[in-house]
């Protein structure tokens, strides 16, 4: 597959390092968050600021939509989780309970719970209709950077600062097996739309494709890049996933073959980040990649098949 490429927009307004990103409970709605203490609201309709959506006192590391809802939740520094209502600019709750700060966050789309994992090692779930604190447990000595939930949502993916990669059952949260991990921080988990694959990224600028079907044996290993894989995100309906990283890069690759369709970078021509990538998403409303950046910049990426390949 050939792809076309190119940038459709930025949008500028944050005054400091990027490092989250969501997608609104509206498909042209997007919020971003960083070191900036709030979180924005971004239109992308009129490709333009919409508001300050919450304004919070320390930096957040993750941002996430709470499934079948208006409420995003919001983890910071401080270890605490906001969750605010988006729809009337509210907060929601306060979950008070990690003292380290908070690095991921999933929900479920079968059950009302949520997942929470910080640097303290632990994890904590949580009823998303109380809020109430149902279940904590120590994952790792170190960091629990990232989280994955399966499609079938029977298991939940823990990336370490250790490296380490460890599969829990979602059902009761018993640790079921560790996975083939990293030499350096696991940053980045992502399991494929047809669930076939676990796809895992880390400081050690490696990415390991885990094969979900076969007991999540290792698949497939390669450097996608230079350095950390900050971010790993499939098309929502294209054979296609990208990666980004702390070497200014973003990279499309096929799904079916790994094999690397482009490269977008200052190097190649684009105008795009020149600090680290933290993290991206598709968002549907145009079916764009939006990525997030230490330059302080949200950019807009238009990718689809060359005509040519749309008409085969």
């Amino acid at each position: 597959m050939k792809l076309e490429v190119y940038k459709s927009g930025i949008l500028s307004g944050h005054q400091n390092p990027i490092f989250a990103i969501e997608n609104g409970p509206e498909p042209h709605i997007l919020f971003t968050a960083g070191n900036d203490k709030g979180v924005v609201q971004w239109d992308l309709e009129k490709m333009a600021f919409e508001r300050i959506l919450y304004p919070l006192q320390f930096s957040v590391y993750a941002l996430h939509l709470i499934a079948h809802t208006p409420l995003l939740a919001i983890g910071m520094r401080d270890g605490k989780v906001a969750v605010v209502d988006t729809s009337v600019q509210r907060l929601a709750a306060k979950l008070e309970h990690h003292q380290r700060p908070v690095f991921g966050i999933k929900t479920f789309s079968t059950k009302p719970e949520m997942v929470v994992s910080s640097e303290d090692g632990t994890v904590s779930v949580w009823n998303t209709d109380t809020f109430r604190l149902l279940y904590h447990f120590q994952v790792s000595a170190q960091t629990v950077r990232t989280i994955a939930i399966s499609n079938d949502e029977k298991w939940v993916v823990f990336g370490t600062k250790d490296g380490k990669v460890k599969l829990y059952n979602a059902l009761d949260y018993s640790l079921a097996m560790e996975l083939p991990g990293h030499t350096m921080p696991v940053t980045s988990l992502c399991f494929s739309p047809d669930g076939r694959f676990l796809l895992t990224g880390g400081r050690d600028a490696q990415l390991n494709v885990l094969d979900a079907v076969e007991g999540f044996s290792l698949a497939k290993a390669f450097t996608p890049h230079l350095f950390t894989v900050y971010a790993i995100k499939y098309h929502p309906t294209l054979p296609i996933f990208a990666t980004g990283s702390r070497d200014k890069s973003i990279k499309i690759w096929g799904a079916d073959d790994f094999r690397l369709l482009r490269i977008i970078n200052v190097e190649r021509g684009f105008d795009s980040h020149v600090l680290s990538i933290n993290d991206m998403v598709w968002n549907s409303y145009r079916n764009q990649l939006v990525s997030v950046s230490d330059d302080k910049q949200v950019m807009v990426w238009e990718i689809a098949p060359q005509q040519s390949d749309k008409l085969r």
